[in-house]
């Protein structure tokens, strides 16, 4: 992508992030309040990720799990998992918990559309190929959820990843960002079916 791609694409999450967040904060209140209701502990969930060029952030979500569990645990495989809340559940299966990553996108850290953010112990073991992904910010969805999500295996999803990298172009983003949005509403590979 080129310098003006990458500053369209920039003040693109800008715009949108600011819109959302302006539109959305009476909703995020309301989820914090019957996070909190639902069960002990902080409405938002924080954790630190590998962002561009290895950067550590601090990645923000609704908490979907209680708070007694591991936070470096693997993946829900399944709505039935005991480790879920209630609320947690859905939020989950509608990619609702993803919301407050809007503000992660104001600072700076992510964008709309890019590799999801993994952590640090996981990026540090990246083969040479797979250390292009973090050429580009993480995003809220990228090439590999749009072709499967936590269907695909670990090093499909990172193959994707760098292909998203060498293919970035704003077009690809818009075709992601709607392919993304219609598999939230079919709400598939939601679960993690790999480990």
């Amino acid at each position: 992508m080129t310098w003006a791609g990458r500053a369209i694409k920039r003040l693109v999450d800008l715009v949108v992030a600011v819109l959302l967040l302006l539109l959305l904060w009476p909703v995020f209140l309301v989820l914090a309040i019957l996070i909190r209701r639902g069960s002990a502990g902080p409405a938002i969930f924080r954790q630190e990720r590998a962002g561009r060029d290895m950067k550590l952030f601090t990645m923000y979500k609704f908490r979907t799990m209680r708070p007694d569990v591991d936070p470096f645990g693997a993946s829900p495989a399944g709505a039935e998992d005991p480790r879920l809340t209630r609320l947690g559940r859905w939020l989950r299966e509608t990619s609702i918990d993803e919301l407050p990553q809007l503000w992660n996108i104001l600072k700076g850290d992510m964008g709309l559309v890019g590799p999801r953010p993994l952590y640090m112990s996981q990026a540090r073991e990246f083969t040479e190929r797979q250390r292009r992904r973090l050429e580009a910010r993480p995003g809220i969805v990228g090439l590999a959820q749009i072709h499967g999500r936590g269907e695909l295996p670990h090093e499909e999803k990172l193959e994707l990843d760098v292909q998203y990298v060498e293919q970035m172009s704003l077009a690809q983003d818009l075709k992601i960002l709607w392919r993304g949005f219609v598999m939230i509403l079919r709400r598939q590979g939601i679960y993690q079916k790999w480990r």
